[in-house]
Formats: C-alpha cells, sequence, structure tokens
C-alpha cells in the first residue's frame, strides 16, 4: 500500500496540466497514464490550434513536451491502468492493473473519452492519412478541398457546417431518412449550399492507399453500392468517456461523463476532481482540457489545505 497526496488518473493535455500545477504546489503527484499515455492528441499528426506553437506540433511530441514539464516538476508517472477504486472519504484508495493499492486524500480524474469509429475497411488504416473524428482538429487540412462525414446528430450537424467554411464541398452521410440533430441544427446543414446530405446512406469502406481518395457508400433503400470521391472523411458518430470504473461512485450523465459542478471541477464526491474529455462532452479540445487540468489542481490543492493536509 502507497500513500500520496494527490493521485492523477489518465494523462493528456488534462492530467499532465493537473500534474503540472499540483506538483508545483508541492503535492508530489502519482500518475497512472492509462492506456494510451498522452491521451488521443497521441494519435494525432500536426496540432496548429495549440497557443504557443506558431509552426505547430506533432500530437506525439507535443504530449511528450506535456509529460516532460510535469517530471521536470517530480511528477511520478507510471505507465498502467487504474481499474478499480473505492471513494469513500476521506482517505480514497485505488487499485492499479499490476495490484498496487494507492491511498490518496485528492484524486483528479483525467481519462479522457474515446471516440467511434465504424468499424470498416480502411478506417483504422487510413486514421489520419484522410480519417479523422476531430472536424475542429483537422478540417484545416482540407482547405478548398471535398470531404464527407457521418453521423445524424448535432455533433454530426455542427461539424458538417463547420468544414462547410472551410471545405469546396462536404457530404453529410446519414443512414436513415431523417437526423436526430436538434431542429435548428438541421435548418443550418440544410441550407448551407455547398453541403450535400446522402440519405438513407450507409458507409461500406474507405478508399485509398496512402491517403483517402474516397468512400464506398450503400443506398439503405435501394441496395446499390457507388463510389464518392472525397479527399477527407470525419467521423463524427460520439465519443465513449472512459468512465466505466467510476460509476459506482462518481455521478454520470447518460452518456457517461462526470457531472461536474458548472465552472469548477467539483464531483459528487469531496477531494475527487474531474478534468478534461472525461467531463466536457461539448469542447473536447487540447486547449480547454489543458486548463480544465490546471483548475482540478488548484481545486485539489484548495481542498488539502481546508482540511489541514
Amino acid at each position: 500500500m502507497e500513500q500520496v497526496k494527490c493521485l492523477i488518473i489518465g494523462s493528456g493535455p488534462a492530467g499532465y496540466t493537473a500534474a503540472i500545477y499540483a506538483a508545483r504546489a508541492g503535492l508530489k503527484p502519482l500518475m497512472y497514464t492509462g492506456l494510451q499515455a498522452g491521451g488521443q492528441l497521441t494519435t494525432t499528426t500536426e496540432v496548429d490550434n495549440y497557443p504557443g506553437y506558431p509552426n505547430g506540433r506533432h500530437g506525439l511530441d507535443m504530449m511528450e513536451d506535456f509529460r516532460q514539464q510535469a517530471v521536470r516538476f517530480e511528477t511520478e508517472i507510471r505507465y498502467e491502468r487504474i481499474v478499480k477504486v473505492d471513494l469513500t472519504g476521506p482517505i480514497h484508495k485505488a487499485w492499479s492493473e499490476s495490484g498496487t493499492e494507492i491511498h490518496s486524500p485528492t484524486i483528479i480524474i483525467a481519462t479522457g473519452a474515446s471516440a467511434k469509429y465504424l468499424g470498416i475497411p480502411g478506417e483504422e488504416r487510413l486514421l489520419n492519412h484522410g480519417v479523422s473524428a476531430c472536424a475542429v482538429c483537422d478540417g484545416f487540412f482540407f482547405r478548398g478541398k471535398e470531404v464527407a462525414i457521418v453521423g445524424g446528430g448535432d455533433t454530426a450537424a455542427e461539424e458538417s457546417t463547420y468544414l462547410a467554411k472551410i471545405c469546396s464541398k462536404v457530404h453529410l452521410l446519414v443512414r436513415r431518412d431523417e437526423m436526430r440533430a436538434s431542429k435548428i441544427m438541421q435548418e443550418r446543414v440544410l441550407n448551407t449550399p455547398n453541403l450535400e446530405v446522402h440519405w438513407n446512406t450507409e458507409t461500406e469502406e474507405v478508399l485509398g492507399a496512402e491517403k483517402v481518395e474516397g468512400l464506398r457508400i450503400k443506398n439503405n433503400k435501394t441496395g446499390e453500392s457507388s463510389v464518392l470521391p472525397v479527399n477527407g472523411f470525419f467521423v463524427a458518430i460520439g465519443h465513449k468517456p472512459n468512465t466505466d470504473f467510476l460509476a459506482d461512485w462518481l455521478t454520470l450523465d447518460e452518456s457517461g461523463y462526470i457531472q461536474a459542478v458548472p465552472g469548477r471541477s467539483l464531483t459528487n464526491i469531496p477531494g475527487v476532481f474531474a478534468c478534461g474529455d472525461a467531463q466536457d462532452k461539448i469542447y473536447r479540445q487540447a486547449v480547454t482540457a489543458a486548463g480544465s487540468g490546471c483548475m482540478a489542481a488548484l481545486d485539489a490543492e484548495r481542498y488539502l489545505v481546508e482540511q489541514g493536509l
């Protein structure tokens, strides 16, 4: 059994930023990175929208920068998962997959969320080579080009209209004959001149050798298959927060996102704080995740002071 002042579960922009702030406050944080050290950003290529990197930065390299800064202030990092917690207070307990038991009065949750994909041929192979799950992150690379996006909810509607502002044409592929998106979002989609909606359309395969060159799609009503030539393919069918192991303890919404106090990182359990995509289903950007990691560390520090710890 180990005792620490601050345990950080998860890495990425939120976790590493929380570690930097907690370490600078003298909390000597212990971080468990999870399966994907550095989070979703390590699977992207160039990141051009994070302040302080005027020439952009490869996502993996950026997360290495964050990691090194956290280590510089004496954050201890372990490359494995936390698989179980007991959040009865005032000292919370957590267990790693190797069986280590950790006791800590404060826990910062930065486990993030994972994008959902279709699981079709070519999708995984061409990920970051024309296939993306974030239009705001990667849309810039397709400026003036023709792209497709799959989905029928508010996220797909919002991201398709965003792409329409910078791409020559956007094809929105909807499986049914109607969208799940709110009425106002549907109106925006239908009133965007260079945005074409393909109803009753199933995406069967992503085509291309080294980059996306098109999609094989099928009309669900006629059964007819065809090839749609595009340069980029965006998947907007949702994200799944990595919070399953917390379900018995923290208040989650219907999708599994942690419900923190608005404008704070506080959860329903004192001493447990949430940051990053595990509690943010709206913005999901590296810079907002980093900001929320800062908030979580500051909240944890204040909590320890208030508790006399």
